[in-house]
């Protein structure tokens, strides 16, 4: 009996086109679009939409060669300004990267082979942060030196990562346009992409050797306006897809119970030392206190200084500095869930509608 011909593989996606949100970033912007040029896989086209800019971005954009979109107004997010580049895109493969991110000269490189699996519609690589100048861009260095090299391995094992970043995630164009795009219904929509792939059946990709660098909020002020549309933006994902993602995708339904489950015990654990100071001597109960929470942490972030080769004492100094970060997380993470989980399914609320830049 003469066997049928075996259906050929699918080709591997081979050509990108750079899609960059930009509103007032003339000072940011050349250090990203001068990564993008260096790759050593270059892009076919870079788009950058000045959004409604009131600084010389369009201009800034233009003088590197690349395609400027500009709307008649400014659109309101980035989520939005991203799909209004979406219908001037014809590659394979869309990488939307944030006008102040800068990417390792191997990003694409290390990226694309992961869409030779054809049931990744997303991948992202490790963010890590660009300056180190205040208190609060060193507490965040810390919160990604340990994020990217703890938590999204082990979700990564799982096959079931919680978010390809927004900063420099790169998909697959025709999902993501027959998806409707970059989603505009939740205020981040990195985290509701993911999780929607996800529910689908498709894999959403971390991939730890493709490197990029954010800059982050140096000042309290912008800190708190980033913190606020992340917190409550998971929020939004968890009204939205958490029933769904019980039963279809239960590995990433658990990564987000454990942590909306930390976020309620984190005031029990900053209280630990009150309370236990009530039956044990002070000093002996900050020691204990101090000791657990190193040992929780610090291990892995040597091993995160040894693999991104930066020098330990520097890591080590940056560390306190993260418990501001927690304290302004913790803040915005119970107003999100006071205000997404409650206040908006009792109509009490409209919950965070309007975009915010964080710096």
């Amino acid at each position: 009996m003469t066997q049928p011909p075996p259906t050929p593989a699918s080709p591997t996606p081979s050509t990108v086109t750079v899609i960059i949100p930009a509103h007032n970033e003339e000072f940011g912007l050349p250090a990203t679009l001068r990564s993008i040029k260096a790759q050593s896989v270059p892009p076919e086209k870079i788009i950058v939409v000045d959004d409604g800019s009131t600084d010389r971005t369009g201009e800034v954009a233009a003088s590197y060669g690349v395609t400027v979109l500009r709307p008649p107004s400014n659109l309101g997010s980035k989520a939005k300004a991203q799909n209004h580049a979406l219908p001037h895109c014809d590659t394979d493969l869309i990488l939307a990267v944030d006008a102040d991110t800068v990417l390792a000269p191997d990003y694409i490189e290390r990226l694309k082979p992961a869409f030779a699996d054809p049931s990744v519609n997303v991948a992202a690589g490790n963010v890590q942060t660009r300056f180190t100048r205040t208190p609060w861009e060193r507490g965040r260095s810390t919160e990604y030196l340990f994020g990217f090299h703890w938590h999204r391995p082990i979700q990564q094992l799982a096959n079931s990562p919680m978010v390809c970043s927004g900063c420099c995630s790169m998909f697959r164009r025709e999902p993501l346009t027959k998806f409707g795009g970059f989603p505009e219904r939740t205020i981040v929509e990195d985290m509701d992409f993911t999780w929607s792939q996800q529910l689908e059946g498709h894999r959403a990709v971390y991939v730890s050797d493709a490197v990029a660098w954010a800059a982050d909020p140096e000042t309290l002020t912008y800190l708190r306006k980033q913190v606020w549309r992340w917190m409550a933006g998971f929020m939004q994902n968890v009204r939205l897809h958490l029933p769904r993602l019980l039963t279809r995708k239960p590995m990433l339904a658990t990564w987000i119970l454990l942590a909306l489950l930390e976020i309620l015990l984190a005031p029990l654990w900053w209280a630990t030392p009150l309370l236990l100071a009530v039956n044990a001597p002070i000093p002996l109960t900050m020691a204990w206190w101090v000791g657990g929470e190193l040992l929780l942490t610090v291990p892995a972030l040597l091993y995160a200084a040894r693999r991104r080769h930066i020098p330990i004492i520097q890591v080590l100094f940056n560390l306190p500095f993260v418990y501001l970060n927690k304290a302004v997380n913790l803040y915005y993470a119970w107003k999100a869930l006071l205000v997404e989980l409650i206040l908006v399914p009792l109509r009490l609320s409209r919950g965070l509608v309007t975009y915010e830049k964080g710096r």
